[in-house]
């Protein structure tokens, strides 16, 4: 049988251009050009040569495989591996640069909050525009939309243009269109994160339902590796736009999470001055300063957030919140117990938060850093951090459980014993 997904050699580049010098904003341009607008226009044709250079990034390269009729492939890796650049090549969203892939079959895509979805349509018109982008015809969709508005509990809001509704309403209705319009190929990214718990269970339950009832073929992006390994029989790696495995899913995480690629001790973001604050790197430290993102159970250990504020800022803070492998949030912390620090004027900054020991069991555990104003508006947010607590025989709980620790968290409560009678009865009774 031909594999309904066919890619060969698939590769992707980008050019980067980098721009040297200042920055140069319109109210130098204007005034430069009213002192002397013939010295201005002859300064600038000189130097535009040499302002601009450019750099070839490749954000997939070589990929081979084949997806079969019914499978249920996942798609793993660190943040700027290409999971989403493949995911938007096989939804023929952008074209590769390199090599050829072959669909053979109906795709539906979800890989953007409000994807395929017009601003100004109401719910209902985005519901029958979006069956006949699937080539649907109009007594198909008619016979599904019941279906769909009931699957993504919109009722209320169904004649409301949809610009007008939450990104968590969004999401129920793109997904609720894509699993019932009945593609062959249903391709989904990590935007089901923005769904509450209860629709997330949904979500999962409907993917399973028409993988294994209805035989249809799904590619599934997520960091949740529990998900994962519940959904999906087979998983790829991706690590730097390259296929590092593709196997059996519990292979691969296995492998994911214990070759140690994912959880960097010090890890750089690219700087956009075009927004008002940006975290330009996150650093773990061991107890000693040295950066490690590999921490012993028993030691206490630090994350390093550094950030630039590009424009004056007022009640802004930092914030810490920590994940289990099943992106279970474990804890949330503030950066300030009044959760709000001082104003910020415009410069680079650091802020370092100190994990004690015994908080974490041992395992892997991921982080969020946020800068941002509390219960307003994150300024930059930089996700799926990791690191790894290990067992150096120096955890009561493992001497106490039989090396077995159980529970994602390490600490050990003080307890008080009172003894309050010595007068016991032969009964058992005071």
């Amino acid at each position: 049988m031909e594999p309904i997904i066919e890619v060969k050699n698939i590769g992707k580049k980008y050019n980067i251009n980098h721009q040297q010098g200042r920055y140069v904003s319109l109210r130098d341009v204007v005034t430069d050009v009213f002192k002397n607008p013939f010295r201005f226009l002859k300064a600038k044709a000189k130097s535009v040569a040499g302002i601009n250079t450019k750099e070839e990034y490749w954000a997939l390269k070589g990929l081979d495989f084949n997806i079969h009729k019914g499978e249920v492939i996942g798609i793993i890796g660190r943040n700027g591996a290409g999971k989403s650049t493949l995911l938007k090549i096989i939804s023929q969203i952008t074209p590769p640069t390199t090599g050829e892939i072959k669909i053979r079959g109906r795709v539906g895509s979800l890989l953007e909050v409000g994807t395929g979805f017009h601003p100004e349509l109401t719910g209902r018109e985005n519901i029958m525009l979006n069956g006949a982008i699937l080539g649907m015809t109009y007594k198909e969709i008619a016979k599904k939309f019941d279906q769909i508005v009931e699957f993504a509990g919109i009722e209320k809001f169904l004649d409301t243009p949809v610009k007008y509704y939450s990104s968590g309403m969004y999401v129920r209705l793109a997904f609720s269109v894509a699993a019932h319009m009945e593609p062959d190929i249903l391709i989904i990214d990590e935007v089901l994160a923005v769904g509450d718990t209860e629709f997330q269970k949904k979500c999962l339950g409907k993917m399973d339902e028409i993988s294994k009832a209805q035989g249809r073929t799904i590619l599934f992006v997520s960091h949740n590796m529990g998900v994962i390994q519940n959904l999906c029989q087979k998983t790829i790696l991706l690590e730097k736009g390259e296929i590092k495995m593709f196997d059996d899913t519990d292979k691969v995480i296995h492998h994911y999470l214990n070759n140690g690629e994912h959880s960097n001790a010090v890890t750089d973001f690219n700087v956009d001055k075009t927004k008002d604050a940006q975290i330009s790197r996150v650093t773990i430290l061991n107890k000693d300063g040295i950066p490690s993102a590999r921490i012993p159970v028993s030691e206490k250990f630090f994350i390093k957030t550094d950030f630039t504020i590009f424009k004056p800022l007022s009640k802004t803070m930092a914030s810490l919140m920590f994940y289990d492998q099943g992106e279970v949030l474990l804890l949330a912390s503030p950066s300030d117990s009044s959760m709000e620090i001082g104003d910020y004027e415009i410069g680079n900054y650091s802020i370092t938060a100190e994990i004690p020991a015994f908080l974490f069991n041992t395992g892997q555990f991921f982080f969020d850093s946020i800068i941002h104003k509390p219960m307003i508006i994150s300024f930059d947010h930089r996700r799926n951090l990791g690191f790894e607590i290990m067992d150096n025989n120096l955890n009561p709980r493992s001497v106490i459980f039989g090396g077995n620790s159980p529970g994602r968290m390490a600490m050990v409560l003080n307890f008080k014993i009172i003894k309050l009678s010595s007068d016991i009865k032969p009964n058992g009774k005071i």
